[in-house]
């Protein structure tokens, strides 16, 4: 998978970014059943969330996001999450993505700037 580290035992990459004027930590790790994204602005994993895309008979793909844990009154957080899994899923993989966010601004900037995530983190080839 490019971009990621082939390190033992699950292939990850790490970075650091600016978002708004904060520093953002970033970890993508890739089991072998789904991809785990870490994202934090606060030192800790924050709001944990679920995405998968669903399997049916329309042509138009559905995805399925869910908060596991933490905030489930910010509308910011499931739309991060379904951007992302939108972006795996157009990559060509059909792996679910378990997000950990936790951010200082959950503001329609930051919504923006997970294109940066995808551009550095995602190769799924």
């Amino acid at each position: 998978m490019g971009g990621l580290e082939q390190r033992f035992p699950v292939p990850y990459k790490n970075l650091s970014v600016e978002i708004k004027g904060n520093k953002t930590d970033l970890v993508v790790c890739r089991y072998d059943d789904h991809f785990l994204v870490m994202a934090t602005q606060i030192g800790t994993m924050g709001t944990i969330l679920q995405a998968r895309k669903e399997e049916g008979f329309t042509v138009q793909p559905t995805f399925n996001v869910s908060v596991i844990f933490g905030k489930r009154d910010e509308p910011m957080l499931p739309a991060i999450t379904r951007q992302l899994i939108e972006h795996i899923s157009s990559s060509g993989s059909s792996m679910p993505l378990v997000l950990s966010l936790g951010l200082k601004d959950h503001s329609m900037v930051l919504f923006y700037n997970t294109r940066h995530l995808e551009g550095h983190c995602f190769g799924c080839d």
